[in-house]
């Protein structure tokens, strides 16, 4: 079974995040996470093997909300949070208080580090942990980065997690007590936050070890220093925090104000809203005024920048005490204005941002609106063909895709087949005198970017060419030696892979079709 998806899944970001689903009342029915939320989402609308729950939550999906992160494991944090305040209906309901458990360090001869739901066990307890998810993610990591035993009982043989080197082995005699319980040690250091502490003996260590030439001992402290600054990177979804705070930011495009509020309760992202409504000068003053007239008031308010002092008085007012209204300059606080500025051009301006951002990343003369790409499919020289996908605005345009089946090149030769179809696609726009795309893109290197560029010099054009290499994702443009230097994490490049991405699976489905059909007789 399939279902329209209420929304364009084109517009979804490819980002980080939490999606929730609405039925037609607006009640959350399920939240979920994921590291590709266009993919995720996408996922539930796009199969036909889903399991009966599935089904039956998909055709009760009339609305698709998202929250757009950092990254995966904020997101993981953000889900467990949502779920809490919202209890959807098809969300796993536990019951057995699972995320007010304890760490425990066992009091043994070498000691482990486990879950406890009671405090009925000889050891030291830290906790308790109030959110499962972060509790069972530095379990995990302690035990990796100290190389703590997890199994039950000694055993008299090394297991594979010692072969792995996810353990220091004591039941095979491979470390001493006195230095696993040194690793133990600093495992209680991190859980009793004491990690900067634990991490400037660790660096003075690890300076001695290299002094004394002692480099593969040496390796092991900084992969330890390493990993506790992971675990102590701070998440912004998840701060400490014993009073509410809202946070506000917002942009303003085409005389078009776009935007968002964070509800922040006990330092946990509750939920995201947002607004669309005309410029005009002194407009967040008006919008403090009357969405607090109407919501509850927290704490205290993060801001963008200054708004009247009267603002802070009217909210204490309707508070009952004083209402802090601040504008962060740096911290989490500014990150977390930052996050809401992310979400509004996420939601709002995805696809004008990527776009934008390619032209300034390739120094193109005008903003490439218009993109076609190409890509050749072939299994061992047999069945080759060629592909076209266009991208308007930042989204497939998929009417607009075209496929060619080579008949000019025998065996195996890209660069042939890349100059064959180029030399298709752009001949019969002239011929038909339509308009040429803003930007042509090769999947290949070199070879490929000089087949394309002979083809579109011989036919008097001059449309901005490059080529996208798969491995090292490097760009090539004609007349230039050696790739654009373009940061493979940057929105433009991403977009780059993204439109690649499309036109290599489209080269690939065209090509098992057609070896398809030769075989079937």
């Amino acid at each position: 079974m399939t279902v329209e998806p209420p929304v364009d899944l084109n517009t979804l970001p490819t980002a980080p995040g939490c999606y929730l689903y609405h039925d037609v009342d607006g009640t959350v029915i399920y939240v979920g996470k994921a590291k590709n939320l266009k993919r995720r989402v996408s996922s539930y609308f796009q199969r036909h093997d889903l399991d009966p729950k599935t089904e039956a939550l998909v055709s009760h999906i009339a609305s698709i909300q998202f929250i757009v992160t950092n990254n995966e494991v904020e997101a993981l944090l953000l889900e467990n949070n949502l779920i809490k305040r919202h209890w959807p209906k098809y969300n796993i309901s536990l019951k057995d208080s699972k995320t007010y458990a304890y760490i425990l360090r066992t009091d043994e001869e070498f000691p482990r580090f486990v879950v406890a739901r009671d405090r009925d066990q000889p050891g030291t307890y830290f906790g308790p942990f109030t959110s499962g998810l972060e509790r069972d993610y530095l379990l995990r990591a302690l035990k990796h980065a100290f190389l703590i035993r997890s199994c039950r009982r000694l055993q008299k043989r090394a297991c594979l997690r010692y072969h792995m080197q996810s353990c220091l082995g004591p039941c095979v005699g491979a470390i001493s007590r006195e230095e696993y319980a040194k690793q133990v040690c600093r495992a209680e250091a991190v859980l009793s936050g004491k990690g900067d502490d634990l991490i400037a003996a660790l660096k003075e260590e690890m300076a001695a070890r290299s002094e004394a030439e002692e480099f593969e001992q040496a390796l092991v402290i900084r992969d330890q220093i390493q990993a506790i600054e992971r675990l102590q990177e701070h998440q912004r979804v998840q701060r400490q925090k014993n009073y509410d705070e809202d946070v506000i930011n917002y942009l303003v495009v085409d005389g078009t104000v776009y935007l968002a509020l964070f509800n922040i309760y006990r330092g946990t992202l509750g939920q995201k809203e947002e607004y669309v409504f005309p410029f005009h000068q002194g407009f967040l003053d008006e919008f403090l005024v009357q969405y607090y007239a109407d919501h509850p008031v927290p704490k205290e308010v993060l801001v963008p920048h200054e708004v009247d002092g009267s603002i802070a008085e009217f909210l204490g007012e309707m508070k009952g005490q004083k209402v802090g209204v601040t504008v962060p300059q740096r911290g989490d606080r500014k990150n977390l204005l930052d996050l809401v500025k992310t979400n509004i051009e996420t939601q709002f301006f995805g696809d004008r941002i990527k776009v934008e951002e390619l032209k300034k990343a390739l120094h193109l003369p005008t903003s490439p609106g218009v993109i076609e790409c190409f890509d050749i499919s072939h299994l061992s020289g047999t069945a080759m063909v060629g592909v076209m996908v266009q991208f308007r605005d930042g989204r497939p345009d998929r009417k607009n895709y075209r496929k060619f089946r080579i008949r000019t090149v025998e065996g195996i030769d890209d660069f042939r087949a890349i100059a064959e179809v180029v030399r298709r696609r752009y001949s019969r726009l002239q011929r038909e005198q339509k308009r040429m795309p803003d930007l042509i893109v090769v999947d290949g290197g070199k070879g490929q970017l000089h087949a394309a560029a002979d083809e579109l010099a011989s036919l008097g054009l001059k449309v901005p060419l490059i080529a996208l290499a798969k491995r090292e994702e490097e760009v090539f443009m004609p007349g230039l030696s050696l790739p654009m230097p373009l940061d493979r994490r940057s929105k433009a490049s991403l977009f780059l892979q993204q439109i690649r991405d499309e036109t290599h699976r489209s080269a690939i489905t065209y090509n098992r079709t057609l070896r398809r059909k030769k075989v079937v007789p």
